[in-house]
């Protein structure tokens, strides 16, 4: 399955989509992703680390967008930070009951009325981020705090997204992990190593490489990425 990693392949001449909007690579882009201002800051880009620690926090195949985010909270606007932080309360408010943070499947990603999740790291089946194009769910996992998923293989344009936004390190599992790790488990992710611990069982899993994705995730986004690597003008 192509998750979309071949278009961080090269970086530099060339012509793509990030969402809705065009880039040619080295001549233009554009300031804003549908009113999403890419230069916010995020949790992946702030932490700038090889190394994520925290509690994980699993889901099965197929979550798809409309379930990280539904539309109804759509409304709210990304580029006021008062509203912004409601996309993290809302963080996987449309999981299906008896699917959320498995195996038991009855633990809320973000407590009710609350805007921040416990959980470091989301570790997702097949497909994840499938359905809508929508921007605003690889932001309202990093708006929650998650800084990382681990899937077996992402729905192409949630994974661009996240790297378009510099949201979220995306990362692919050799085995599948929804069935080798439970919600709650201390688990932990080195982004340099290629790999996930779980502290809870003891037991290490391979993640394929994120190639050159990490640095323009850590630059906070491809917007980002291109002042700093000269492509557009700071």
């Amino acid at each position: 399955m192509d998750s979309g990693r071949d278009v961080w392949g090269v970086v530099g001449g060339g012509f793509d989509f990030v969402g809705d909007v065009s880039i040619v690579w080295g001549t233009r882009v554009f300031p804003e992703l549908n009113g999403i201002a890419m230069s916010e800051t995020n949790a992946a880009a702030e932490s700038n680390t090889a190394i994520v620690r925290g509690p994980a926090y699993v889901l099965g195949d197929d979550i798809d967008t409309d379930q990280i985010i539904p539309a109804e909270y759509l409304s709210f606007n990304p580029s006021i930070p008062e509203e912004r932080r409601y996309f993290g309360m809302y963080a996987m408010a449309g999981v299906p009951a008896g699917q959320s943070g498995l195996p038991g499947g009855t633990t809320r990603f973000v407590p009710e009325d609350e805007f921040e999740t416990e959980f470091a790291i989301v570790i997702g089946g097949k497909n994840f981020g499938c359905g809508s194009s929508r921007e605003h769910a690889p932001l309202a996992i990093a708006e929650a705090g998650a800084q990382v998923v681990v899937a077996e293989f992402y729905a192409r344009i949630f994974y661009r997204n996240c790297v378009n936004g510099g949201y979220l390190l995306p990362c692919e599992s050799e085995v599948r992990l929804v069935e080798e790790i439970s919600t709650g488990d201390d688990c932990e992710v080195d982004i340099d190593a290629g790999k996930l611990t779980n502290h809870t069982t003891g037991k290490t899993y391979v993640l394929k490489p994120l190639g050159d994705v990490k640095p323009i995730i850590d630059a906070g986004g491809v917007f980002a990425y291109a002042r700093q690597s000269g492509m557009l003008a700071k």
